[in-house]
């Protein structure tokens, strides 16, 4: 049976903020905030519980991020950060509070050793949007549509622009930073937001099979590739195969390269040790 847990929203709403499930190593966290699933300062910290929470748990092997409703997720709640305009700071202490909790999260997606995965269906827009542009992989179904908005109210997608300049190719992110329209999945994956598009009644079964084939690799091999993966694409190419080589030499020390390796040449199936 998976494990379903609900974390209780602020006093004046109800139960089931995000959704947590665990079955055969594969983490699903569903945003359960409808209409909007609105990244506010209560999902952030319910989803970076949940990522801390699962970098130790031993049983989890992949974390898929997926939502209900029709919208994947509207980025920040504009609601609640207007709210605090009254403040004495106009707010000022609080929108800082809001973005650098949003930046921990998608950072955490990228530290956390395990392969995150977006499950999208539906809209997903401004920080929304950078959410499934920080995950490692991203799957949609073919009604999903994604935009960076903010120009539009006066507002520059700024900390969204981060995770999207770096997933979608530099002239593709500008142009969704610049005019704010929304474009549809095969415009996503053209540009590099999402790996595949799926029909809706497979989105479920195809992010499944993905997770289920990640899970069954070795722990330590993709915690080390993971690592590796995004360390080596801020260094200068020379730095970055001088990293590498490193990195491979310290991989193939381990026992399950030794393993992987022997079952390989041996024609056997590999058992992982995580070591």
């Amino acid at each position: 049976m998976a494990e379903i847990v609900s974390f209780r929203k602020e006093a004046d709403r109800t139960d089931g903020l995000l959704l947590r499930s665990l079955r055969d190593g594969v983490l699903r966290l569903v945003l359960n905030d409808p209409p909007a699933n609105v990244l506010s300062i209560a999902l952030l910290e319910a989803l970076m519980a949940e990522l801390e929470r699962a970098e130790a748990d031993l049983d989890v092997r992949v974390v898929v991020i997926a939502s209900t409703g029709l919208v994947f997720s509207a980025g920040h709640d504009l609601k609640e950060l207007t709210a605090h305009r009254v403040d004495e700071d106009q707010g000022a202490a609080f929108f800082g509070k809001s973005f650098r909790l949003c930046a921990d999260l998608m950072l955490k997606i990228a530290h956390v050793p395990k392969p995150v995965i977006a499950e999208v269906d539906g809209l997903a827009t401004a920080a929304g949007c950078q959410l499934v542009a920080s995950c490692d992989l991203a799957i949609c179904t073919d009604t999903s549509t994604f935009c960076t908005p903010g120009v539009n109210i006066g507002l520059f997608c700024s900390t969204p622009m981060v995770a999207v300049s770096r997933a979608a190719h530099r002239k593709q992110a500008m142009e969704m930073l610049l005019t704010g329209e929304t474009i549809d999945a095969s415009t996503a994956k053209d540009f590099g937001l999402v790996n595949r598009i799926v029909p809706k009644q497979y989105l479920a079964q195809v992010v499944s099979k993905y997770a289920a084939v990640i899970a069954g690799k070795s722990p330590l091999t993709l915690k080390i590739g993971k690592e590796a993966f995004y360390r080596q694409l801020e260094l200068p190419v020379e730095a970055a195969y001088d990293y590498a080589s490193r990195v491979m030499v310290e991989n193939m020390l381990t026992r399950d390269a030794q393993e992987g390796i022997g079952a390989f040449l041996g024609k056997r199936k590999s058992e992982w040790k995580g070591e």
